[in-house]
C-alpha cells in the first residue's frame, strides 16, 4: 500500500503527464474549465485519465485531497 503523501506532481506524473512545476503550472493556465463543467468531463483528458480522476474522486480514495486541488486550479 502506498502510504506517501500525493502533490499535484505525483498526480501529474499518474495522469503521465510532465510533473515538473513549470509544465504543472503551464498545463493549468493552458486549460481552464468553465464553472459547469467537471474535472473528470474535460475534453483534454484521455479515456484512461478521466477515468482514474472519476474512480478516484468517486472511491474518495487518498488522492482526493490532490484531485480536488487540480480541481480548483483549472477552475
Amino acid at each position: 500500500m502506498d502510504t506517501s503523501k500525493h502533490t499535484l506532481s505525483t498526480l501529474f506524473a499518474q495522469l503521465g503527464l510532465d510533473n515538473s512545476p513549470e509544465q504543472i503550472q503551464a498545463f493549468v493556465q493552458r486549460h481552464k474549465l468553465s464553472a459547469g463543467t467537471e474535472l473528470a468531463e474535460a475534453p483534454f483528458w484521455s479515456q484512461a485519465q478521466a477515468s482514474f480522476l472519476r474512480e478516484a474522486w468517486r472511491a474518495d480514495s487518498d488522492w482526493s485531497d490532490t484531485i480536488d486541488e487540480l480541481n480548483k486550479l483549472l477552475h
